[in-house]
């Protein structure tokens, strides 16, 4: 048990003063150095780095192990040591020496003992000295060398008196901290050492336990102004003979909070009645009862508080003599304790308070608020009756009938009254009102308009938090067009698809707060008129089908009429796509939200308007891709960026851009890298945004312009390939004919048809001269000429002289084509090539070919290198199988056989 207590005991004694080294503050590695300040705390140190900047003016040393300050020396700029919460034992005699600059230096919490003169001799330019929570023992004079001092802490030391010197020194300290001591006595010489300090205004004595104050104790500190007694415990006799002292001083401000002050008598102050002072506090004291009269000392007084006591009655002269009084702070003072009835308030409790402008009333309970018992406030500014308990549940046209007297109120905060309704002119005697809160109450009713009658002035109404049991119409706030802050958070039912919009009367409004209200069905004309609207909140709600694409009627733009918005918020509302044009305009906007949605793709332009924004929340969504085209804009002047927790696909196409804004930004972008993580690919799941490489996307462009060029001449090699096999005979043949015609055209012009001899050299088989004289030979008759080979022969000339001659004189050449014909040696070695040659020098039209059987192309380029395509169709004749169809052939050859050759 002994050893768990030694363990334990240090554990608890640093966490007792807020300060667990395992929790809170964690030991740091190295100090923190930044504009000259260096911050060397929690680091588990028992001596003073040696390694600082020379030129530094502040040191941080507190919560540490170190038992002296040796190694100050070597920092001898430094203004500022706070050496608080370590293992001093003394202050160094030649500390002020090796520091000449030195001016504040705090060693609370230390275990300094005995301190004399000698310790702070050379201390002069100290201006501030913490030596709470030490054991301090003084030894002679040790405060009278410090001329500059103003302001000094010796409290929770265990010293039995206030007297820390026997001769008047400290002239220009200011402020002396003398709480927690030991000492139950204010003796008559106590402070005579700060006779001669003019400037002395603030003594506090915290946490003593006053027995008696002798007459005389304050004579010397007559310039005092304020006097702190916190949880002091003063009996009611020592307050009185306190007050008395006090009599005569520069009394200003006074502080007995926590004093144990059960009950006022009409006499406690009475010795204040020669003193100017302005603040009393009188918070939490439990006090029960203050007698009529009490307060008839204090004329001067401003600000009086009693808050957090147990008052049960204010009667209306309770506050008599209080005539300049200014605020009243009665938070928590009047409560209904478990089995006590509720604490009363008489009609007129206030009425002589003036001048008072705050009354605070927060967190009250009294039996009800009657009609006169706020009447006598000509200059009331503000009254603050929120969670207070008072019975009201209906507020009529009386209810504050009586604050027509105060013509000044502005502000009137009903938060949590248990308030269910408001009646018609419900606040009709608050004409110059400007703030309204409403919050948190019951309110169900639907808002006609009348209930906000005769607030002419009205600039704020909160109806926030009222259970979603407000509905609204047309003519809502008719009556309040000066209205320009209104919040609905929480407290709508029903439907905002109404037509006009029941906030289409506020043209001055400049914040809309319609959050958390499941608002599921509204319409484009929700904003009309709002021209001036700057905040609009409208999280938490269901609006994710409005602007769907396959919306009937496609996508509600419900934000059309206000482009003048610097704020827009909406988390939480299921939303998985916005309209390309749902943003269009928004040039003023400053901070968009749009938090724990749905969005993943978005259109490239969405954000394209948004060059003010600063501040973008676009956390918690399904976003996988940050491109430049969709974010470039938006982010470009960006102070703040929330985009984690997306599932971001950390590929070049995707996030690529998105890394290196991260890496170059100046915004800040908090949650960064945790929050930040990679989805897809596998490579980089779970991994930070900032592991994506860039370096693995730097070369793709020329990579993509190789592969583009390299496949496009595969395909194009491929292409050519299959023309040429299929095709090549066509190109080859179309390229002589132009060449042919080319060269032809350098010939004489003066060559005409007039040369031919013959209409048509006959090319056949020997096994279709019958065909041929049966069908070809009568069309002689008809002036046409014709060549055969075995007719038309000119003796004594070879063959191939005769072939040659004669075809050059025909302008036609007629192919009989049968599978005979193509097995005949000559045609198949000259003729046709000579045909051919000829075609390419004159025209397609010079060669006909007669199909007397079926002949395959294959067949007939194979044996004669002739092809169907390289003739017109005009000249590709096939003889019918019917005899009734024989005369059309006829007509087809002597068409064929009429057409000119010339080269047009």
């Amino acid at each position: 048990m002994e050893l768990m207590k030694l363990i334990l005991l240090p554990l608890f004694c640093m966490c007792f003063h807020g300060h667990c080294a395992g929790t809170a503050y964690p030991h740091k590695s190295s100090c923190t150095i930044k504009n000259a300040k260096a911050d060397c705390s929690h680091m588990n140190l028992n001596a003073v780095p040696t390694d600082l900047p020379k030129n530094i003016t502040t040191l941080d040393v507190s919560h540490n192990r170190l038992k002296n300050l040796s190694s100050l020396h070597l920092y001898w700029n430094l203004v500022n040591i706070d050496a608080s919460y370590n293992s001093l034992t003394s202050i160094e005699e030649d500390l002020c020496v090796s520091l000449p600059h030195l001016q504040i230096l705090n060693v609370q919490h230390n275990e300094v003992h005995l301190i004399s003169e000698k310790n702070l001799k050379n201390c002069s330019r100290l201006t501030r000295l913490d030596l709470s929570d030490n054991r301090l023992k003084l030894k002679g004079e040790p405060f009278s060398v410090l001329k500059s001092l103003t302001w000094l802490d010796v409290s929770r030391n265990k010293l039995n008196s206030a007297k820390l010197g026997t001769q008047p020194q400290l002239p220009n300290l200011v402020t002396l901290v003398l709480s927690g001591n030991e000492f139950s006595v204010l003796q008559k010489n106590d402070f005579s050492f700060l006779s001669n300090s003019s400037a002395f205004r603030v003594l506090i004595l915290s946490s003593l336990s006053l027995k008696k104050v002798e007459n005389g104790c304050f004579q010397t500190i007559a310039r005092l102004s304020d006097l702190v007694l916190d949880y002091c415990k003063i009996s009611p006799q020592v307050t009185t003979s306190l007050c008395e002292e006090l009599a005569g001083t520069a009394l200003r401000n006074l502080s007995l909070k926590s004093s144990q002050q059960m009950t006022l008598s009409n006499t406690t102050f009475q010795g204040l009645d020669k003193t100017n002072i302005t603040v009393l506090d009188l918070s939490s004291n439990t006090m029960s009862k203050i007698a009529d009269g009490t307060f008839q000392w204090l004329p001067r007084l401003e600000i009086l508080s009693l808050e957090h006591n147990s008052l049960r009655h204010l009667t209306k002269d309770i506050f008599s003599g209080l005539g300049n009084l200014r605020q009243l702070n009665l938070q928590k003072a009047l409560t209904k304790s478990h089995g006590s009835s509720f604490p009363i308030i008489d009609d007129f409790a206030f009425h002589h308070l003036v001048k008072l402008e705050h009354l605070h009333m927060a967190n009250t309970g009294f039996r009800e608020i009657t009609e006169h018992i706020f009447s006598g406030l000509p200059n009331l500014k503000t009254l603050d009756l929120s969670w207070s308990s008072t019975g009201l549940k209906t507020v009529t046209n009386k209810t504050f009938a009586a604050l027509q007297e105060s013509p000044l109120l502005q502000t009137l905060n009903l938060t949590a009254m248990g308030i269910n309704k408001l009646g018609p002119r419900a606040f009709s005697s608050l004409g110059n009102l400007t703030t309204l809160l409403l919050s948190y109450n019951f309110i169900s009713q639907q808002l006609n308009g009348d209930e906000l009658e005769g607030l002419s002035n009205i600039k704020e109404i909160d109806m926030s938090m009222n259970q979603q049991s407000i509905s609204l119409t047309n003519t809502s706030f008719i009556s309040v067009p000066t209205l320009r802050i209104l919040k609905l958070g929480r407290a709508l039912k029903g439907t905002l698809d109404l037509t006009p919009s029941p906030f289409t009367p506020l043209v001055n409004l400049t914040i809309l707060d319609i959050s958390n209200n499941n608002i599921a069905n509204l319409n484009a004309g929700l904003l009309t008129g709002l021209h001036h609207l700057k905040v609009l909140k409208m999280q938490h709600n269901n609006l994710a089908r409005l602007w769907k694409t396959a919306n009937p009627g496609g996508p509600v733009m419900f934000l059309k009429d206000a482009t003048k918005l610097s704020v827009l918020d909406l988390d939480y509302n299921g939303l998985d796509e916005i309209p390309l044009n749902a943003l269009r305009g928004f040039f003023e906007l400053h901070e968009l939200s749009l938090r724990s949605n749905l969005l993943d793709q978005l259109h490239s332009s969405v954000f394209d308007d948004l060059r003010s924004l600063k501040y973008l929340h676009l956390q918690k969504n399904l976003i996988t891709s940050v491109q430049r085209v969709t974010f470039g804009v938006p982010l470009s002047n960006l102070t703040e960026l929330y985009m984690d927790h997306n599932p971001f696909d950390c590929t070049c196409e995707s996030i690529l851009w998105f890394s290196e804004w991260l890496n170059s930004t100046n915004a800040s972008v908090p949650g960064l890298p945790q929050g930040y993580m990679c989805n897809t690919p596998n490579a980089y799941f779970n991994h930070s945004v900032m592991d994506f490489d860039p370096l693995s996307c730097k070369d793709m462009t020329p990579f993509k312009a190789l592969y583009i060029l390299s496949s496009t001449a595969v395909l194009m090699l491929l292409f050519s390939a299959f023309l040429v096999h299929f095709q090549g005979w066509r190109i080859q043949f179309f390229w002589n004919i132009m060449v042919n015609r080319m060269m032809g055209s350098l010939e004489d012009k003066n060559n005409t048809e007039g040369r031919y001899a013959y209409d048509a050299y006959i090319i056949h088989s020997a096994e279709d001269r019958p065909w041929v004289e049966r069908s070809l030979l009568p069309l002689e008759d008809e002036k046409f000429n014709f060549f055969l080979e075995d007719r038309d022969p000119v003796p004594g000339f070879s063959q191939l002289d005769t072939i040659v001659e004669n075809m050059g004189q025909s302008r036609k050449i007629i192919f009989v084509i049968t599978e005979m014909l193509l097995k005949d040696p000559w045609c198949r070695r000259f003729k046709a090539h000579h045909a051919l040659h000829q075609v390419m020098e004159d025209n397609r039209d010079s060669l006909i070919l007669i199909f007397l059987q079926d002949v395959t192309d294959y067949n007939l380029n194979h044996s004669l290198h002739l092809r169907r395509g390289m003739l017109r169709p005009r000249c590709v004749l096939y003889w019918p199988l019917h005899r009734e169809r024989i005369p059309a052939f006829h007509q087809k050859l002597r068409s064929a056989l009429a057409s000119t050759n010339k080269v047009n």
